[in-house]
C-alpha cells in the first residue's frame, strides 16, 4: 500500500507538469510496463524477496524470470530495503537520461524521422503486446471481463451519438436549449467499470464463489496490507534511504530511460492521432520527455520501483470518450496526489477485480492497435521493401522477448551490468519494434 501511495503521489505530480509545461497534452503518467520489465530483470540478481515477486510475476508471459523460491511463502533471506534502493537508483538514472535525451533535443529529432512505417508497426505492437496480460487478466471471470468490454464497445460504439434530456442546458441568448454532449460516449469507460465493480461487490456480499485466481495470487493477502496502512503519511525523498546507484542499477536505468522515451513518443503521436490534432513539434516532444524525467527523478527519490511514463490505456480511453480536456486530466492528477497521501486509500485500489483490469486492457490497447494499422494509408503497402520492414519487425518484436523470457540465462556476455542491459532492452517489444523499424525504413533504400 506505501509503494502504491508513493507511485501515485509521483504519477499526479508529473501529471501536472505534463499537462501545464511539458507536452501539453492531456496524458496521464503512470508506472508503465517498460519499467515493469527491466525492474524484473533487475530484481532477479538482487535479493531473494525480489526472486518472491518473480513468481507471481511468471505469469505473465514474456516477461517470466526463473524462479527459486519454493513456495508463495517462501523464507526471505537478505534486505529487501536494499533490493528496493537498487531498483530505485535505476529509476533514478532513467530519469537523469530522459532529461538529458529531452534538452539535447535527441527525442525531437527521432520523432521527426518517424514516418508511417515506424509509426504503425510500432503503435500496433504497443496494443499486439499486452494481449497476454489481458488474457491472464481475464482468465480469472472470463463473465465480468466480457460484461464489462461489452457495455464499453455498446456505449462508446452502438450508442456513440446518443444525447440524454436531462443532461441538455440553456444557451447564454435566448431560451433554447443546447443538445447535450453524447453522454454515453463520453462516459463509456467509466460507467462500465463502476457497473461492473458494483456486480462484483454484490457478488462477494451474497458469498458466491466467482473469481478463480491462480495459486500465487490468492495468497497475496490485499486486505490485511491494506487495513494496517496508515490514513495519512505525506511521502518525503529519503524515508526509506537514498537510491542506491551500482553498475547494474545504471545498466538497468538506461534501458528503461530508452524504452519509456520510445513508448512516450509513441503516445504522443497516439493521442493526438485520436483526438485529430496536428502532430506534435519537436520542441513539444522534448518539453514531453523533460517533465516525464522529472516525474522518474521524484519516483526515485521517493523510493518507488517505477518511474512515471505517459499512459497508453488512459490515451485509448480519451480517443472513445472523445474528451481531450486537459481540466479533466489535471482532476486525475490531484486525486492521485491526494490518495499518494493516504496509503490506505491507496491500497484499497488493489481490490479492484482482475478481471476488470483485464476487461479495460481488451478494449483501451484495442484502439492502440487500430491507430497504428490506421497509418498503413499513407504507405506504399503493396512495396516489398514496406512489406519486410513492417513484418520483420513486429515479429521479431514478439519472438525475442519469449525467447529470453524461456531462456534468459542465454544472453550472457560475461559482465553482468551488459547482460542485464540486454535483457531489458530486448524484453521489450516496443524497444525492439521501434528500433528495427527505425533502422530498417531509414537504411534501406526505396
Amino acid at each position: 500500500s506505501e509503494l502504491l501511495a508513493r507511485s501515485l503521489f509521483a504519477c499526479g505530480i508529473s501529471t501536472v507538469l505534463q499537462t501545464s509545461l511539458g507536452s501539453r497534452l492531456p496524458l496521464v503518467q503512470i508506472p508503465s510496463f517498460e519499467y515493469l520489465v527491466p525492474a524484473m530483470v533487475l530484481s532477479s540478481h538482487l535479493s531473494p524477496v525480489y526472486t518472491c515477486i518473480t513468481s507471481l510475476q511468471n505469469s505473465l508471459p514474456g516477461t517470466a524470470m526463473a524462479s527459486t523460491c519454493p513456495a508463495p511463502h517462501c523464507a526471505i533471506t537478505g534486505s529487501r530495503v536494499a533490493s528496493l534502493r537498487e531498483v530505485s537508483g535505476a529509476v533514478l538514472v532513467s530519469g537523469l537520461v530522459q532529461l538529458v535525451l529531452g534538452v539535447s533535443g535527441m527525442c525531437g529529432w527521432a520523432a521527426r524521422h518517424c514516418g508511417p512505417m515506424v509509426l504503425a508497426p510500432s503503435l500496433s505492437i504497443i496494443g499486439l503486446s499486452t494481449y497476454k496480460e489481458a488474457a491472464f487478466f481475464c482468465s480469472t471471470n472470463w463473465g465480468i471481463a466480457l460484461l464489462l468490454v461489452l457495455l464499453a464497445v455498446t456505449f462508446s460504439q452502438h450508442l456513440g451519438s446518443c444525447r440524454l434530456p436531462f443532461c441538455a442546458w440553456p444557451q447564454a441568448q435566448g431560451g433554447s436549449t443546447e443538445p447535450s454532449v453524447p453522454t454515453l460516449r463520453t462516459f463509456s469507460v467509466l460507467l462500465p467499470f463502476a457497473g461492473v465493480c458494483i456486480v462484483c461487490a454484490i457478488l462477494s456480499h451474497l458469498h458466491i464463489p466467482w473469481e478463480s485466481l491462480d495459486l500465487a495470487v490468492a495468497q497475496l493477502s490485499w486486505a490485511n496490507s491494506t487495513f494496517h496502512a496508515p490514513w495519512l503519511r505525506i511521502p518525503y525523498a529519503g524515508e526509506w534511504g537514498w537510491p542506491l546507484l551500482t553498475p547494474r542499477a545504471l545498466a538497468v536505468g538506461i534501458a528503461m530511460a530508452i524504452g519509456c522515451s520510445m513508448n512516450s513518443v509513441g503516445c504522443y503521436v497516439l493521442c493526438g492521432r485520436l483526438l485529430q490534432a496536428p502532430r506534435l513539434a519537436p520542441h513539444a516532444c522534448n518539453r514531453g520527455l523533460c517533465t516525464e524525467g522529472l516525474g522518474s527523478l521524484l519516483a526515485g527519490l521517493l523510493g518507488t520501483p517505477g518511474g512515471t511514463a505517459a499512459s497508453i490505456a488512459n490515451t485509448c480511453a480519451t480517443g472513445l470518450t472523445q474528451a481531450g480536456s486537459r481540466p479533466s486530466v489535471q482532476v486525475s492528477a490531484l486525486a492521485c496526489v491526494v490518495l499518494g497521501m493516504s496509503p490506505r486509500l491507496a491500497g484499497l485500489l488493489t481490490r479492484i477485480p482482475l478481471a476488470v483490469h483485464g476487461g479495460v486492457l481488451c478494449v483501451t490497447y484495442a484502439v492502440a492497435v487500430g491507430t497504428g494499422i490506421s497509418y498503413f494509408q499513407y504507405a506504399d503497402i503493396d512495396s516489398g521493401r514496406n512489406i519486410f520492414i513492417v513484418g520483420f519487425a513486429m515479429f521479431m518484436a514478439l519472438l525475442v522477448p519469449r525467447w529470453l523470457g524461456a531462456a534468459p540465462a542465454h544472453l550472457a556476455t560475461g559482465w553482468v551490468p551488459l547482460d542485464l542491459l540486454f535483457l531489458s532492452l530486448l524484453m521489450v517489444p516496443v524497444f525492439l519494434t521501434g528500433f528495427l523499424s527505425f533502422f530498417l525504413e531509414n537504411t534501406v533504400s526505396g
